[in-house]
């Protein structure tokens, strides 16, 4: 199932969510309904893997900075788009000081969207210019099949590529330049084939 937008009566809601049926997952992007399928095995991985190499050092603070809360998944309301779903975001605390103790009411500082193919043309057509008019600062996409990482940084309110790295690549990117990130960690383990 490729994404798609869903008719609703008027204005999409949470109740529109709340009726999904099961294996789909929908976002509300100011006022319209998208759905998709829900992710496979291989994107989440890579989203685990994602999470894993950002939450010790940036959010936890055990061997880099801290000072971020990163999120996977995390539910986002904000006006006229009352749920929405980076699939890895992350707040500067010094402009959120608490975790909420339910959904997000302020739009991150960084997002990541893990491109597959059911959403690949909704990541990139619908939520990267929304991104931009709600003010997040910087943007990632990993690619999962071209096993690359895009890094873009909003300016002046566009999109401006930092850079596109592959899977051998050890990088410091924004905003978490404090980092070496190892690439190669993000990618779903694939068995070598038998034979030569």
């Amino acid at each position: 199932m490729a994404y798609g937008k869903r008719e609703t009566e008027g204005v999409a809601t949470l109740a529109d969510i709340e009726a999904l049926p099961e294996g789909v997952v929908g976002e509300i992007i100011e006022g319209t309904l998208y759905v998709h399928a829900q992710p496979r095995a291989g994107h989440m991985n890579t989203l685990g893997s994602l999470h894993a190499l950002l939450w010790s050092p940036f959010q936890h603070g055990s061997g880099g900075p801290g000072g971020w809360w990163i999120q996977v998944e995390p539910g986002i309301r904000l006006e006229g788009s009352p749920e929405f779903i980076p699939d890895v975001a992350g707040w500067r605390r010094d402009r959120v000081a608490r975790l909420p103790t339910g959904s997000w009411l302020v739009a991150p500082d960084w997002a990541c969207e893990i491109l597959s193919p059911s959403t690949r043309a909704y990541d990139l057509h619908i939520k990267q210019p929304f991104y931009a008019r709600i003010g997040i600062k910087h943007l990632w996409f990993i690619d999962v099949d071209a096993r690359t990482l895009t890094v873009s940084e909003l300016r002046d309110g566009l999109w401006m590529e930092v850079g596109t790295y592959g899977d051998e690549d050890v990088v410091r990117v924004p905003p978490f330049e404090d980092l070496e990130l190892r690439l190669g960690a993000l990618w779903p383990f694939v068995e070598p084939s038998a034979g030569i």
